[in-house]
């Protein structure tokens, strides 16, 4: 077993798992964004945007989902910094056969907002298939990935 590169600061000098010491970092402005897509049928497109879907306003229970997931990402995700939200925006966008997600989360902090982004943006989705799934069990969520990140 080789030992552990040094230049990985999620790992300390045996190799264990440890949270990274940000403490002396400055705060910064940071901001970063998230997008991904919940893959449907266009028979359930029709349904969402003619609000006929079973379970109600979907797109309201998923943003509400994404803002309360990004606030908790520190609860899930193990070796993450708790942090100071200062927004969470979640935002969608209805095509024929999708729905794009995109959050935006902001925070003045000492280390980067990216996880808090791709949590709300999964999320969201999972909460969009858990209420959508009655009436189509072929919905796939596909392509989370940050699209921005940065600091000031």
């Amino acid at each position: 077993m080789s030992a552990p590169d040094p230049t990985f600061s999620h790992l300390d000098a045996t190799g264990a798992a440890r949270m990274v010491d940000v403490g002396h970092k400055p705060l910064q402005s940071r901001v970063a964004t998230a997008i991904g897509e919940l893959i449907c049928q266009p028979a359930t497109i029709d349904l969402l945007r003619a609000q006929a879907l079973p379970k109600g306003d979907v797109l309201a229970a998923a943003r509400l989902a994404g803002i309360l997931a990004a606030k908790r990402t520190d609860e899930l995700i193990p070796l993450c910094h708790g942090l100071p939200l200062d927004s969470v925006a979640v935002d969608f966008k209805v095509h024929a056969d999708r729905v794009i997600i995109t959050a935006t989360a902001r925070t003045t902090a000492r280390t980067g907002v990216e996880m808090e982004a791709l949590v709300a943006v999964t999320l969201a989705g999972l909460t969009l298939y858990d209420m959508m799934k009655a009436v189509d069990k072929t919905m796939v969520l596909d392509a989370v990935r940050v699209t921005e990140k940065e600091k000031k």
